[in-house]
C-alpha cells in the first residue's frame, strides 16, 4: 500500500512551533521516499518565518482522497460530531495535549472519527495523558521531534546576557525583567526578550546568549522547542518544565523552577549568567542531540505511518475539504485561538543584525506571511480561507 501522507495544516502568520514541526515531519517523510504533502487552502502557501523549502504541498478547499491515503490532522481542528475524511484511515497528531478537549468538550466520545484514529504526540508526558483520556483508542504513538543542531549551535563567544520568550506570558515576563533590572548582580548582563523574530533570527540570539529562561504557556507545553533549541545552543536553562517539557529538564544543562516563583526564576538567572565554561554546555547540547535529531523522528514517523495504515478503512468519501472548514461550510480558522490576545509592548525586542520586524508602538499584531510588526489599533483580522475562499456560505465563517 503506497497511498500518501496528507497533513492538514492552518497557516499560521506568526511564529509557532506546532507549524514548524509539523512541516518538518512532511519533509522527512519525502525523504524518506514516503509520498508526504502539506496540505493548506491557499494556493502556492509558504511560510516566510522559517526556511519553508522543500516541503511538498497540496492546496485548495477541496482534495481527492483515496482509500489508500492517511489524512493527518492537528488536535485542535477536532470538532464534534464531525469527521473530516468518513472512512478514510486517520491521525490526530497531538502536539499540545492541554488543548486537546478545548475544540470538543470533555464529554462523548472523542474524537468522533469512523475508522477510530491513530494518536502522535511529541513527549512522555503526552503519551501517558492522552492513553489515560482516551483508552478505547491505540495507544499513543510518540514521535520525538527533531532539532536542527546545525542552526541552533553555540558562537565562538558568549556574552553574558539571560534571554526568555515573552509572548505567552507577557505580564510575569514584565516582572521578571523588573526584577533582573534591580537586582546589583545583574550589572553588566544583557536583557534579551525575544520577539517577532523568524526562526533562523532566534537562532542568532541563542548562539551567544548565557542563560535561557524558560517561561512557556500558562496552559502548559506539549513538549518546549524553545528549551530544546536553548539547549542545542549551547545555553544554561532555568525555567518552568510545564508538562510536556519535563523530559528536556532532565539534561544536565538544565534547572527546573516551580511555576510562578518568579522571585527563585530571577535568582537562578542570575547565579547560571556567571557560570564558567566549562564544559556543562557542551555536555547539555549533546544530551539533547543524542535524544531529538531527524534520524530519530524519521525512524518513528516510518514505524507510526505503518502502523496507520494497518488500520481497516472503508472507502471514504472521494473528495473533502479542508478540516479547518466545518461541514456547514463555516470555517474553524485559527482567528480564535486562545493565543491571539492583544499585548502591550513597552520596550523594543532584542534583535539579530538580520531582524527585520519590531514592535513600534504599544498594541501589536501578528506578521502576515513575514510581513512587518504593525501598532494602529486593535490587530486586523487575519485573512480567513474560510471567508475569502470558500465556495459555499463565505459570509458565515466564525
Amino acid at each position: 500500500m503506497n497511498g500518501r501522507v496528507i497533513y492538514a495544516d492552518f497557516e499560521y502568520p506568526i511564529p509557532l512551533g506546532g507549524a514548524r514541526i509539523l512541516s518538518a515531519h512532511v519533509k522527512l517523510l519525502a525523504e524518506a521516499g514516503v509520498d508526504a504533502y502539506r496540505w493548506s487552502p491557499t494556493p502556492g502557501f509558504r511560510y516566510a518565518w522559517f526556511d519553508d523549502s522543500g516541503v511538498p504541498t497540496l492546496s485548495g478547499m477541496e482534495i481527492d482522497l483515496t482509500a489508500d491515503d492517511l489524512l493527518v490532522v492537528p488536535e485542535i481542528s477536532v470538532l464534534p460530531g464531525h469527521d473530516p475524511a468518513p472512512g478514510a484511515r486517520k491521525v490526530v497528531f497531538n502536539q499540545g495535549h492541554f488543548l486537546t478537549f478545548l475544540t470538543s468538550g470533555a464529554e462523548g466520545r472523542y474524537p468522533d472519527f469512523t475508522p477510530d484514529p491513530g494518536i502522535w504526540t511529541i513527549s512522555r508526558e503526552s503519551v501517558d495523558v492522552l492513553s489515560r483520556a482516551h483508552p478505547y483508542l491505540p495507544t499513543p504513538l510518540l514521535i520525538p521531534n527533531p532539532i536542527d543542531g546545525e542552526l541552533f549551535r553555540p558562537a565562538a563567544r558568549r556574552v553574558p546576557s539571560i534571554a526568555w520568550m515573552p509572548r505567552n506570558r507577557p505580564a510575569e515576563s514584565l516582572l521578571l525583567e523588573r526584577l533582573l533590572r534591580a537586582d546589583p548582580r545583574g550589572e553588566g548582563v544583557e536583557l534579551r526578550p525575544i520577539r517577532g523574530l523568524s526562526h533562523e533570527q532566534v537562532a542568532q540570539v541563542l548562539a551567544d546568549t548565557s542563560v535561557f529562561v524558560a517561561l512557556g504557556s500558562p496552559e502548559g507545553e506539549g513538549f518546549g522547542l524553545p528549551v530544546a533549541e536553548a539547549l542545542a545552543s549551547g545555553c544554561l536553562v532555568a525555567g518552568y518544565p510545564l508538562g510536556g517539557g519535563e523530559e528536556l529538564f532532565d539534561a544536565p544543562s538544565a534547572w527546573r523552577v516551580p511555576d510562578l516563583r518568579t522571585g527563585l526564576l530571577a535568582d537562578r538567572a542570575l547565579e547560571l549568567v556567571r557560570q564558567p565554561e566549562d564544559g556543562l554546555r557542551a555536555e547539555g547540547r549533546q544530551w539533547l542531540l543524542d535524544r531529538y535529531h531527524r534520524k530519530t523522528t524519521t525512524d518513528a514517523l516510518l514505524a507510526a505511518v505503518d502502523a496507520a495504515r494497518t488500520c481497516r478503512a472503508a472507502r471514504p468519501r472521494r473528495r473533502i475539504s479542508w478540516p479547518g472548514r466545518r461541514s456547514t461550510g463555516r470555517s474553524s480558522c485559527p482567528r480564535w485561538r486562545p493565543w491571539r490576545r492583544r499585548r502591550r509592548a513597552v520596550d523594543r525586542p532584542h534583535r539579530a543584525e538580520s531582524a527585520d520586524a519590531e514592535v513600534t508602538g504599544t498594541l501589536f499584531s501578528p506578521p502576515v506571511q513575514g510581513g512587518p510588526w504593525t501598532a494602529q489599533g486593535p490587530p486586523p483580522r487575519p485573512p480567513s480561507p474560510g471567508r475569502c475562499r470558500a465556495a459555499a456560505d463565505p459570509d458565515r465563517c466564525c
